[in-house]
């Protein structure tokens, strides 16, 4: 299992890798971004300043070849790095390091800084997270917690109305997408019918009292979290109820009825444990898209995340946010489908790797 999970890790190094050459050449590998960061009034010499800072001329003012701008990135992102003194104090490098005026290291990514606020963008995606985390955790908890019910009761009561109810229903589910529902719910719950449910349109996952303190609040998290949950409900309940279907046709099902167990052992034991692969499939890679992919509805919320930071960038020409948020998103992409890899052999030891 070890070398197989070490596999796992260096094929998504690899493709991380290749993400990092993808971000840099589609959001920095062109242009000039001089004028984005100083503005339009400034004088030779900041421009200069700033050129150099973002490796884009030397100290002599000559242009560096794109291939070294492109090192210089990957040396700034990668937790292993080669870094001068200086660099580590001028970038605040937080790690450990070794070595003379050269040193070699194991740093926290730095991922540069803002063109808009300079704030060094490790930081504000930090900051962001936790409001991503919550929103994708609390989406896919929903999801799981009705769609894989109801994907075994359908399977269950084939035929019947409530399998046709919830074919019928996840069907809509995954027609529509997360920025309609979102506008939906926004209007109905957070608008018209706010009186009853005290729902607000937008908020974040912290509230500030009379004293200026920062407070949990729940309260803010509901509609969007059952918005971004609704499409991974409906793929979970079909999933389920096609592999329980599956299931419930083998020979061993059969067996366990025939040992005296009852319905509720040979359905949930049995049968739900061996049918669970495929929904283990949509539950780790729509959490992975979840917290890669929940700019829209954080957005239409006004939900302080990854998301909103994001598109907030794109919208100021914010280059290195969205360079960084791209690049953590897809680390957690690749974290949750080893840990996918992994559960695989937990839940089902047919598959469990020698």
């Amino acid at each position: 299992m070890l070398r197989y999970i070490t596999k796992k890790i260096l094929y998504g190094m690899l493709v991380l890798v290749g993400v990092v050459v993808l971000v840099f050449f589609l959001f920095q590998g062109f242009g000039d971004p001089t004028r984005i960061v100083a503005g339009q009034s400034s004088d030779s010499t900041t421009q200069a300043n700033i050129r150099r800072e973002l490796y884009l001329t030397n100290e002599n003012g000559e242009k560096i070849p794109k291939f070294k701008q492109f090192l210089y990135y990957l040396n700034d992102v990668s937790p292993i790095c080669f870094h001068s003194k200086e660099e580590i104090t001028n970038k605040k490098l937080k790690g450990f390091f070794i070595g003379g005026d050269k040193k070699f290291g194991l740093k926290i990514p730095y991922l540069r800084k803002s063109y808009q606020t300079k704030r060094p963008v490790w930081n504000i995606l930090m900051q962001a997270l936790p409001g991503t985390l919550m929103l994708a955790i609390s989406a896919m908890f929903i999801a799981m917690l009705i769609g894989i019910p109801l994907g075994v009761m359908a399977a269950v009561k084939q035929n019947t109305w409530l399998d046709t109810s919830a074919i019928f229903s996840s069907i809509v589910g995954i027609s529509a997408p997360s920025f309609f529902m979102g506008i939906i719910m926004v209007y109905v719950f957070g608008f018209v019918l706010s009186d009853w449910t005290g729902l607000h349109i937008a908020g974040s996952w912290f509230a500030i009292d009379d004293e200026g303190h920062r407070r949990l609040t729940m309260q803010n998290l509901i509609l969007p979290a059952i918005t971004l949950g609704i499409r991974p409900m409906a793929i979970i309940t079909q999933l389920t109820r096609s592999a329980m279907l599956d299931v419930l046709d083998q020979d061993y099902i059969r067996t366990a009825y025939a040992k005296g167990l009852s319905k509720r052992q040979v359905i949930w034991k049995h049968g739900l444990r061996n049918a669970l692969n495929p929904v283990i499939t949509a539950i780790t890679g729509w959490f992975a898209e979840l917290l890669a992919g929940a700019f829209f509805v954080e957005y239409i919320f006004g939900w302080q995340g990854i998301g909103k930071v994001t598109v907030d960038a794109l919208e100021k020409l914010d280059y290195p946010v969205v360079m960084g948020a791209v690049l953590v998103s897809a680390t957690f992409f690749i974290l949750i489908n080893i840990l996918a890899d992994i559960l695989y052999g937990v839940v089902d030891p047919r598959v469990r790797v020698e």
